[in-house]
């Protein structure tokens, strides 16, 4: 089996694992969307809509190829740019329906680019992030310890250097607010080697269910009233500006011809925008504010 087979077959098993979770939490089934690419490749869009406990949660595995790699998928090897690649992964982001249930966002890739007269080159991406609307101490320390405790086994930076990476990643810069409390964020991982960057790209992958459903179980019947509910669908206009404006996984998605569908099975199903609202001085919308900055969040709160 091939390096990028290994992959492929890692990350297919990992769509199946978080579905099935996601599954028994909500009751409801995901629906699957099996496509083709024309340029080569293909992937599985699996969708959970209206969900006892998720409004909507998507989880798509691809694997895709092209012959010009777009510019968006070489910020870090810009000599790549126009390389016949092929790439595999999957992403998903989760929105609940309980105001008090953040939204969560995860991803881990592998790309392949064959430049001319060059041996293939290859490298890892991926991260998970969590977008809570009324967070938690208790479960924002939970996250981060999870995301610190899987990092350990790579080096005593790993943690600090993708915490803080994921911090600048996703970090609205015309609101000058973070998208949420952050999580991990990591691209071009190459340079330990196959083996171990695949290692740790499975870390990331399979303990995204363990940063992510704990949170889920202990705020799923926390009691919400319409006020929440409005403040959760303005909210998620943050995450529309963020992945419609900033996000390279949406660029490359669509500068490559990828399948729209696909690509913006992101969105929330619901959302609200209002011109100039501010939340009331003293209020637990205004608490939010506090979380949107960059913290270390295991000294602060831990």
């Amino acid at each position: 089996m091939s390096d990028f087979d290994a992959v492929r077959s890692w990350l297919r098993g990992l769509q199946d694992r978080i579905c099935a979770a996601f599954e028994a939490v909500d009751g409801s089934r995901f629906i699957e969307d099996s496509w083709q690419r024309a340029e080569g490749g293909g992937g599985r869009s699996r969708v959970l809509k209206e969900g006892a406990v998720f409004e909507q949660a998507g989880v798509g595995f691809s694997d895709v190829a092209g012959a010009t790699l777009p510019a968006s998928a070489t910020a870090h090897r810009p000599a790549l740019a126009g390389a016949p690649w092929r790439a595999c992964g999957v992403s998903l982001v989760i929105h609940p329906r309980n105001p008090h249930v953040p939204t969560s966002h995860a991803n881990v890739r592998f790309f392949e680019a064959r430049p001319a007269d060059a041996a293939p080159i290859w490298w890892f991406g991926g991260g998970f992030d969590l977008t809570p609307f009324y967070p938690v101490d208790e479960d924002v320390v939970h996250w981060h310890t999870v995301a610190r405790d899987l990092c350990a086994p790579f080096g005593p930076q790993r943690y600090a250097e993708h915490k803080a990476w994921c911090d600048r990643y996703f970090f609205l810069k015309h609101r000058d607010e973070a998208r949420g409390v952050g999580g991990l964020f990591y691209d071009d991982l190459h340079a330990d080697g196959f083996e171990r960057s695949f290692a740790y790209t499975r870390a990331v992958g399979d303990g995204y269910l363990d940063a992510y459903l704990p949170i889920v179980q202990r705020r799923r019947d926390d009691p919400y009233g319409e006020r929440e509910r409005e403040f959760q669908l303005y909210r998620r206009g943050r995450y529309v500006e963020f992945n419609l404006v900033w996000d390279r996984g949406t660029l490359f998605g669509l500068q490559s011809g990828g399948r729209t569908e696909s690509i913006l099975m992101s969105l929330p199903p619901r959302v609200r925008f209002e011109y100039g609202w501010t939340p009331e001085a003293g209020s637990a919308e205004a608490r939010l504010a506090e979380y949107l900055k960059p913290r270390d969040w295991l000294v602060e709160l831990g």
